[in-house]
């Protein structure tokens, strides 16, 4: 169950009897030497920053004057629990690498920034003085009156005394009754000053609360989530990759190796036959090896490029396929991978769905994209969904910036077009 707030508190009957009323009070009298040390705080460093500016020493002082906010915003959401517990987030993004200057540069960079360094100059020049005057007339008001008998005791001597300059109370029952009339207003003036609060308390989280651009820093923290997850599996990959090469691939070779100068050893039957058995079978696991560590992660990509890897794979395609890739530079190995893998699915479409007699694959960048087009000649049908695994290469492509373009009308042609940009926004930073 949550906890309640000040706003709920203030429409039950025992709100003037509990501590809601001094927790009111207390957050908006706190905003006085917060918002006067504020105040003096921006008015120093706008003065000195702007004076030294022209000998560059004034810029680090302007600098710390943009950033003020923060720290202020920091403490504000603090100070809002007093009469609201419901925690107000932190619109604020990590940054990328560590070191002052990228938090620095993440900070200017984000409108939540702005935001609050436009709230610090709102509560250093309105906003603390109207609470101050507002908390500190409830409490004048009703310590005034409360206080009438000690003031005539004290101070008087019994004889008159004036009452918040307003009147005057020349006898101890007087000045009682202006006593018990300040007890009286004390509950009732505790209203005002709750609802006061909570307006305060309700500007305070409209202006620093996380909105647009706290949603779209969460959407690009987690397209470079997805990026780490995509280069995690693709390191991965390559690992794998090599174990089988550097070891599972070593051992099969240098079995067949074995077995096959067995062979020759014991040539007569039945030995003979059995080697020859279990030298075919370790040939045929070699060769179902190799093209198991080509599907993980092909030598010929990282060594010779996409244009090379996509020509070995046309050379094993079931379908003729001409390849035409026109793309001399090399690319991150990210965009190389998924656009090779991406190729490698829609031929293994085009032989096994298509009924396709030729296949054509055609490549072009202009500097900043990379474009491949794979085309054939079939019955046409095709679509991303049904297993086709076109799906999971459009869902890669988009981690990537990057998008797939299908168009297979029934009876044909199927067009299966990738675009990738050269360099991914994630991969920028």
């Amino acid at each position: 169950m949550s906890s309640p707030t000040l706003r709920q508190a203030l429409v039950h009957r025992r709100y003037p009897l509990g501590g809601w009323p001094w927790r009111a009070a207390l957050y908006l009298l706190s905003s006085v030497p917060a918002g006067l040390a504020l105040l003096l705080t921006v008015l120093l460093l706008a003065a000195a920053g702007g004076a030294l500016a022209l000998v560059l020493v004034g810029l680090p002082l302007l600098l710390m004057l943009a950033l003020i906010g923060v720290p202020v915003a920091a403490v504000e959401r603090h100070r809002l629990r007093l009469v609201d517990p419901v925690p107000l987030g932190d619109p604020h993004r990590a940054p990328e690498r560590p070191g002052l200057t990228a938090w620095l540069r993440t900070r200017l960079r984000e409108r939540a920034t702005w935001r609050e360094f436009g709230y610090a100059l709102l509560f250093a020049g309105v906003l603390w003085p109207l609470e101050g005057l507002l908390a500190g007339g409830v409490f004048a008001v009703c310590g005034g009156l409360v206080s009438t008998p000690l003031v005539m005791a004290a101070v008087t001597g019994g004889d008159e005394v004036r009452v918040l300059k307003l009147g005057l109370a020349d006898s101890y029952p007087q000045a009682f009754a202006v006593a018990l009339l300040g007890l009286v207003l004390l509950p009732l003036l505790a209203y005002p000053l709750g609802w006061a609060a909570v307006a305060r308390a309700s500007l305070t989280r409209a202006l620093l609360s996380v909105h647009g651009d706290g949603l779209a820093s969460r959407i690009e923290e987690l397209g470079r989530s997805r990026m780490r997850l995509v280069d995690a599996f693709e390191a991965e990959r390559r690992r794998i990759e090599r174990d089988l090469h550097d070891g599972a691939q070593q051992r099969l070779v240098a079995l067949s190796m074995t077995l096959g100068l067995a062979r020759l050893e014991n040539p007569a039957e039945p030995l003979g036959g059995l080697l020859a058995k279990a030298h075919e079978e370790a040939g045929e696991a070699l060769v179902e090896i190799r093209e198991l560590i080509r599907g993980i992660h092909p030598q010929v990509l990282t060594d010779r490029g996409l244009a090379a890897a996509v020509e070995d794979v046309a050379d094993r395609s079931a379908v003729p396929v001409e390849v035409d890739i026109d793309v001399a530079e090399r690319f991150p190995q990210p965009v190389e991978t998924a656009v090779y893998f991406a190729v490698c699915e829609a031929l293994a479409n085009v032989a096994k769905h298509s009924g396709a007699s030729r296949a054509w694959v055609t490549g072009t960048t202009d500097g900043e994209r990379l474009t491949v087009e794979v085309r054939d000649d079939g019955d046409g049908g095709a679509v991303t969904s049904g297993g086709t695994g076109l799906q999971g290469v459009a869902d890669r492509l988009s981690v990537l910036d990057g998008r797939l373009l299908l168009s297979s009308p029934p009876g044909g042609p199927t067009v299966f077009r990738l675009d990738v940009p050269r360099v991914p926004a994630h991969l920028a930073e």
